[in-house]
């Protein structure tokens, strides 16, 4: 693989690569889908939306007005039929997929649904994009927890073996592997001539963020307990995870299909997005530091009861996308933390949440060492 000319220019996001150009997303109504939508607004995407109507009541996507800025499809990731229909009318240039089950404890309790969506809703989009002229660059997100995990205390590089202990985790290992095989057979990069059609996978860490109320994730439960002046039950302070604020995987992604869509499939294969070493910290960091930025008397307590299995120890190597792509982290984990607590506090006042969710986006941008 070469490195990308481009990606070595900077380690921001290029504006006036994303203006006027046309993404299909899916999964635009969940967390990390509805901060990407409106940071590509922000840069003059055309953006068009393809997912179920948003999970969570209250949800970023409805609270920042997102459908106002895009094509909202609202759709199911398993009808075939669907997602073809949907793509064809978007005729995008690029592709990038986030509809997922994304929780493993929801996993447990409905693994046909998880499969279902996790893996034929893959196998479906990436069918739909062989028959949708003009695609160029397909990002498809899995998660960290894709990897066969051996609760090692380094880790896991893109060529480790796919696995997953729960449903959810092997899902996406399942994700995977059907990403690879499209590749391999219908978007070989010996073929890109032809097709013309980049595919790469992104395996991104625990992600935090304002305008997160998903149930069964640490800082939702910590928020929603906070808000309300409860201590917040923890199942597992001891478990080691990757985090990173949501704005850093959605650069990675971002500059990912940048070198798709301009260098084609000297870019197409797996690439982790994640933290530095030194913010790969357990979960009972994350509530401490959490609890003492957030005040008021914030507390917390050990959940004895009875939970399904969950990796202890989970860490990911980004050496790859810091060599050939130009990422890195730009923020630490203590500033991620810092925009959590502003972001929720000052929805609570009252401000315009698309308004602060944009600062937080302009913000994060200027303190990229450089926007190309």
């Amino acid at each position: 693989m070469g490195i990308g000319q481009g990606a070595l220019e900077g380690l921001g996001v290029n504006p006036a690569f994303w203006a006027g150009k046309r993404v299909f997303l899916t999964g635009h109504t969940g967390f990390k889908g509805s901060w990407l939508s409106l940071w590509l607004q922000s840069l003059g995407a055309e953006v068009t939306g393809f997912a179920l109507a948003p999970p969570t009541t209250p949800n970023l996507f409805t609270e920042a007005r997102l459908e106002q800025g895009m094509q909202s499809v609202l759709g199911d990731i398993r009808d075939l039929g669907a997602v073809q229909s949907a793509l064809q009318t978007a005729r995008p240039e690029i592709v990038i997929h986030m509809a997922a089950q994304p929780l493993v404890r929801l996993s447990y309790e409905d693994p046909v649904t998880t499969y279902a969506t996790n893996v034929m809703g893959t196998v479906h989009l990436l069918e739909a994009i062989r028959q949708t002229p003009g695609v160029k660059a397909v990002v498809n997100v899995t998660t960290d927890k894709c990897y066969e995990n051996r609760e090692w205390v380094w880790g896991y590089r893109e060529n480790e073996p796919m696995g997953g202990f729960d449903p959810y985790s092997n899902s996406k290992g399942c994700a995977e592997l059907v990403s690879s095989a499209y590749r391999n057979s219908f978007f070989h990069p010996d073929a890109y001539a032809r097709h013309g059609v980049a595919l790469a996978t992104a395996r991104a860490g625990n992600v935090i963020g304002g305008g997160d109320w998903a149930r069964d994730r640490l800082i939702p439960d910590m928020v929603q307990a906070f808000e309300q002046g409860k201590p917040v039950q923890i199942r597992n302070p001891g478990a080691i995870r990757p985090w990173q604020h949501v704005l850093e995987p959605l650069r990675g992604y971002m500059t990912l299909a940048e070198c798709l869509f301009e260098q084609g499939p000297a870019f197409a294969e797996g690439w982790n997005f994640g933290p530095m070493p030194h913010d790969e910290q357990p979960v009972g960091w994350i509530v401490q530091n959490l609890a003492q930025l957030w005040g008021e008397g914030a507390t917390w307590t050990i959940d004895k009861g009875p939970r399904p299995h969950e990796a202890n120890h989970l860490r990911l190597d980004i050496s790859k996308a810091q060599t050939l792509l130009g990422w890195q982290p730009a923020l630490g984990l203590s500033q991620a933390l810092e925009k959590v607590v502003s972001w929720y506090k000052d929805r609570a006042t009252g401000q315009d949440v698309r308004e602060l969710t944009l600062k937080q986006i302009q913000s994060y941008q200027n303190t990229l060492p450089h926007t190309r």
